[in-house]
């Protein structure tokens, strides 16, 4: 009987290891928590985007990794593009922002 429950307690231990490893962050996936943060960074951008009164466009989609925000989409004008990159780096959390607008 001990020899069954060391074995069944290595067994567990070594199922929580990989557990906790398949949890971890690689350069292209992110830990569960960067995906939260991330998430939050992007509704900020949104909002501020939205909020801003010269912006106030729906056409234009926001993404973030790791604090790194793309900002994509349709704006009528380059001011209207630089204007959402301005309003996008001051936001909290915003680490770089890469703009892939077109100006239609």
């Amino acid at each position: 009987m001990r020899r069954y429950v060391q074995f069944l307690s290595i067994f567990l231990l070594a199922f929580a290891v990989i557990g906790l490893a398949a949890c971890t962050a690689t350069d292209t996936r992110q830990a569960p928590g960067e995906y939260v943060d991330d998430s939050v960074v992007t509704g900020k951008v949104k909002t501020a985007i939205f909020n801003d009164p010269d912006l106030k466009v729906m056409e234009i989609s926001v993404e973030t990794f790791r604090g790194e925000v793309q900002l994509s989409g349709f704006v009528s004008s380059q001011a209207a593009a630089d204007r959402a990159v301005a309003v996008a780096s001051d936001v909290g959390g915003v680490t770089s922002v890469t703009d892939n607008m077109t100006i239609k």
